[in-house]
């Protein structure tokens, strides 16, 4: 995984990697990493915007305490990217403001 950011991945064990879909781009990531670090790796840093200013949100804590991170997996939204492990063929897409009341 090349990305000239200031995240980058630590190696690891030959555990491979899986492919996941970022607003609908696909990348390999490393098994085992969480959706909020496979952000911060691959895509833009942010991962929502808040419903009333519009701003971005990129994850903060990165274990599971401040909410900053969530995003929606596989249709289901303000799952906490940081608490999430990838999984192969899993769709991630950033949240813009208020979700929708279906």
């Amino acid at each position: 995984m090349q990305n000239d950011s200031l995240f980058k991945t630590l190696p690891r064990a030959a555990n491979g990697t899986v492919r996941v879909f970022i607003d609908g781009l696909p990348y390999q990531v490393p098994r085992g990493l969480n959706v909020a670090a496979a952000l911060l790796a691959n895509g833009p840093l942010a991962c929502r915007t808040t419903v009333v200013s519009g701003a971005e949100r990129a994850p903060f804590c990165m274990m599971g305490v401040c909410f900053d991170c969530l995003v929606e997996i596989d249709g289901v939204p303000n799952r906490q990217g940081c608490m999430t492990p990838v999984q192969d063929g899993m769709r991630v897409r950033r949240m813009h403001g208020a979700r929708s009341i279906a």
